[in-house]
């Protein structure tokens, strides 16, 4: 599910990805707006991916204000 779109906040994610699962739901609770990128109905963004993660497939990759954050520990 994407919440309102915004150009400040995009996360990168996969259905099977419980860290971009988690991600999502915190910024939700915190009502926080953000544009969702999921790769499994979206696999023409993968190359993007691959370019803010120096090749790796790995989700979440969240990018803020212009700063991209690998993976998710909890906390925004």
């Amino acid at each position: 599910m994407t919440t309102e779109s915004t150009d400040n906040l995009l996360i990168y994610t996969h259905p099977d990805c419980s860290f971009s699962s988690a991600a999502k739901m915190e910024y939700r609770r915190g009502r926080i707006p953000y544009t969702e990128i999921d790769l499994a109905k979206q696999p023409d963004q993968i190359p993007a991916l691959l370019e803010l993660t120096n090749g790796e497939r790995i989700t979440p990759v969240i990018v803020q204000d212009g700063v991209v954050t690998i993976g998710y520990k909890g906390g925004y």
